[in-house]
């Protein structure tokens, strides 16, 4: 029979007891271990009656101890890759990482930020970093995307300098040339788009860059790409000069999500202490998920500023579309979502579907309010309202009233994450959480429908990050009591901050012989 999970959507009314048992957290507590153990050994012994289907084996066995120790080593070194606008950088990055992760798209200046991916070559691990094209005496949003890039570079270990072999070298080239002769960083040249034999002749003419050899390659095809990773690797350091102690099984990683303009870069580059990411007033600046090593509260986090959803997926096209993918995969990437909104509005049709989107993604959830410190007293009582009327249904999630302009309030923001993944990975023993369903049904049963009582018959937690429980009973439960037991699970174990699901099996009697 079909598994069931616990429906979360706001409309699924939950179950409301007659009298509700204030004292169930107190009464479980008063259980020994023991005791619970005992109990909970005495109903899996009675599953033995049920007929059991062949996945119930793995949900019922899991081994418990779910300890994880995670020593701090150092970053990997970072290799930067830049040149002008639509020489081919990300589609060089793609190719490396072998993934299509790079937004790419056939007009320049499709990459705007600098983004780091996770790379390897031949058993050495790098962090590498696409950037956006690089202009001399650009203005505004294009100053800064060449602002960007030349960071990259100050925080990079080596530099892949991509032009377009056809091309040769243009003037713009040449400006790069000059800055990074002032980095003194290890360089390897490389002409991009060099997509056969005949096209060589064009590529002797780099040389005058001074640079050394140029790499001909063509990052469409792959051909010359495993040349110049050699190199790379070569080039590269043990570890990274810029980029400190990480835990071996990564820092924690956060997803900085929300629609357009809410202030999402900017609260990235006030938690980094520096313009990491480019602002601009004009909504939709981050294309690509930008991701962002930064200390906060004590520890390393990896934050991931990803592009403003604007549409539902269908109706967007383009880089835009590509960018909304990309948005679902750094929450599918993460451990924690992070959803800002701004109190300046109205919490919108989009912001509940972009929570809806973080929490189906089985994240752990912190919400956080920007521009707290434009509200005034009128402004805040309606904010009120709109959150106990749209987002009652994420009520356990952290909340932090934050100001990305000034920093207001960015301190908080470290615990309210480690509130939410401590309970995204909490773990309840089989015989405690037995115990609360005996003491919880016990007080307010099931509700009798059809002359009929479904019974709990067995409860195990067999995964965490998100926790998530089975219930093998002897009928379907109504989806409001089982929002009623992920509440009181809540409230006895504190799971703030974290979704949690609940499926049920449903299992018949053996028939006797």
């Amino acid at each position: 029979m079909a598994n069931h999970a616990e429906n979360n959507s706001p409309e699924s009314a939950e179950y409301i007891p007659p009298v509700e048992d204030d004292r169930l957290a107190e009464r479980v507590a008063a259980i020994t271990e023991e005791e619970a153990q005992a109990r909970a050994a005495a109903l899996r012994a009675g599953l033995s009656d049920y007929e059991l289907a062949e996945e119930d084996a793995a949900v019922l066995e899991f081994d418990e101890d779910d300890e994880d120790f995670e020593p701090y080593v150092a970053a990997p070194p970072a290799l930067a890759v830049i040149g002008r606008p639509n020489v081919g950088k990300s589609t060089l990055v793609n190719r490396i990482t072998r993934s299509k992760e790079a937004v790419v798209e056939d007009v320049p200046g499709v990459t705007r930020d600098r983004v780091s991916y996770d790379a390897e070559w031949n058993g050495k691990d790098f962090t590498l970093v696409d950037t956006g094209g690089w202009e001399q005496d650009a203005r505004g949003m294009h100053k800064r995307v060449a602002e960007q890039a030349e960071m990259a570079v100050d925080e990079a270990d080596a530099v892949v300098f991509v032009v377009d072999g056809l091309v040769g070298a243009t003037a713009v080239d040449e400006a790069v040339v000059r800055m990074l002769r002032r980095k003194k960083k290890p360089v390897l040249l490389v002409a991009n788009k060099i997509d056969a034999p005949s096209q060589m002749s064009e590529v002797y003419s780099l040389w005058n860059l001074g640079l050394g050899e140029p790499y001909p390659v063509s990052a469409l095809h792959g051909t010359g790409t495993g040349d110049l990773l050699d190199a790379a690797v070569k080039a590269l350091p043990e570890f990274a000069e810029h980029g400190g102690m990480i835990p071996t099984g990564g820092p924690r990683r956060v997803a900085l999500v929300g629609r357009p303009n809410v202030g999402k870069s900017s609260l990235l580059n006030k938690l980094a202490g520096s313009e990491r990411v480019v602002v601009d007033s004009v909504a939709g600046t981050t294309m690509d998920p930008v991701d962002e090593f930064i200390e906060l509260g004590g520890e390393t986090w990896r934050f991931v500023d990803t592009a403003g959803i604007r549409r539902r997926q269908h109706m967007a096209s383009g880089s835009e579309y590509y960018a909304m993918l990309r948005t679902q995969r750094a929450l599918d990437k993460a451990e924690v979502a992070v959803v800002l909104l701004s109190v300046e509005e109205p919490v919108s049709e989009q912001d509940v579907r972009i929570i809806q989107m973080a929490v189906d993604s089985g994240r752990a959830l912190v919400v956080a309010y920007n521009k707290w410190d434009l509200m005034d007293e009128e402004r805040r009582y309606y904010l009120e309202r709109e959150v106990t009327r749209d987002l009652a249904h994420i009520a356990w999630a952290p909340r932090v009233n934050v100001s990305a302009l000034t920093g207001w309030h960015k301190d908080k923001l470290a615990p309210a994450l480690d509130t939410a993944l401590t309970s995204w990975g909490r773990r309840i023993s089989t015989g405690r959480l037995n115990a609360f369903l005996g003491e919880l049904v016990a007080a307010t049963p099931h509700p009798v429908r059809g002359g009929k009582q479904p019974r709990i018959l067995f409860a195990t937690q067999p995964s965490t990050r998100p926790p998530r429980f089975v219930l093998f009973t002897t009928g379907f439960l109504d989806p409001g009591y089982r929002r009623f037991i992920t509440r009181r699970l809540r409230e006895t174990f504190d799971f703030t901050g974290s979704p949690i699901e609940v499926s049920m099996r449903v299992r018949e009697k053996r028939k006797r012989k």
